[in-house]
């Protein structure tokens, strides 16, 4: 791929992703590769960090509502409200969870964003790395490492972390839909609750309620492709009712349940087996 130069800057601009854009979504416990429609969401809030690429013409963002920037690349750290709209129907965001990485150990792009980026070099490297994934015959990373090789440059350091929340985090991981109590998480630990509830947010830099909502709310895109009712599928992601799925689902990604499914009817879904699992670095 080459970059195209604008005459009037004298600058490369960034080659937009050859071809049609096909829907598609990568994931496992740590990253996700979303390739798709953004749809109209409102407010939306990952705990994540959020890399949005554009495939074309650039798209509009707001940070905690702040001002609108026009940019082919923005990123929002983790926990953080933003609105996101663009003149093209299809985006790519890339997901790294904030529970596997620490601020410092970004690579640079991450490590700085917050908003829009103007690094047509990332962006021109970005679109090469999602054009290489579409083109390639099995549409897989062996792991978490792997993908970062090939969208960031090198693996992004494992977050170090104490081994007893590193484990509340690799069951939660492991079955995001079930429902894990604090009190019992706490006991796993041998801690009390409020001293395991400090400890958590200390080693993970979020709250542990709004870590285990965040993990349920993203495990419903391991569902995205599947042809059932909503209630049914609200069940299988681990909530009550349809009402507090629909609510909890629409506070996090800005759009309904019946929406994401209706933007996700042609979407390719990859992503399992040993990719799946996460990492930590004990300590």
């Amino acid at each position: 791929m080459h970059s195209a130069t604008d005459p009037a800057r004298g600058k490369a601009e960034p080659a937009a992703v050859a071809g049609p854009a096909e829907p598609l979504m990568w994931l496992n416990a740590d990253r996700v590769l979303y390739v798709g429609l953004l749809g109209a969401p409102s407010v939306r809030t990952f705990g994540a960090y959020s890399l949005y690429l554009s495939l074309a013409r650039p798209h509009r963002i707001c940070v905690e509502g702040g001002r609108w920037e026009e940019t082919l690349l923005s990123v929002v750290p983790p926990y953080v409200p933003h609105r996101i709209v663009s003149v093209d129907r299809m985006i790519c965001n890339v997901l790294v969870e904030a529970d596997t990485v620490r601020a410092a150990d970004l690579c640079g792009v991450l490590r700085a964003g917050r908003g829009a980026i103007q690094d047509p070099q990332a962006v021109q490297s970005l679109r090469e790395a999602l054009l290489r994934f579409r083109l390639g015959s099995t549409r897989q990373y062996a792991s978490t490492a792997d993908f970062d090789r090939a969208f960031f440059g090198a693996a992004l350091p494992a977050r170090p972390m104490d081994r007893r929340i590193a484990q509340v985090l690799a069951r939660i991981k492991d079955d995001p839909n079930r429902h894990f109590p604090a009190e019992d998480c706490a006991a796993s630990c041998h801690l009390s609750v409020s001293r395991f509830l400090h400890l958590f947010r200390a080693e993970v830099e979020a709250p542990f309620r709004s870590f285990r909502t965040w993990q349920r709310a993203r495990s419903l895109l391991y569902f995205v492709t599947r042809n059932a009712n909503l209630a049914a599928i609200a069940l299988d992601v681990g909530y009550p009712d349809s009402t507090h799925f629909s609510h909890s689902i629409r506070q996090i990604y800005g759009l309904t349940p019946k929406s994401i499914f209706a933007g996700c009817r042609r979407l390719a879904l990859y992503g399992s087996g040993a990719a799946a699992l996460p990492r930590f670095a004990f300590h």
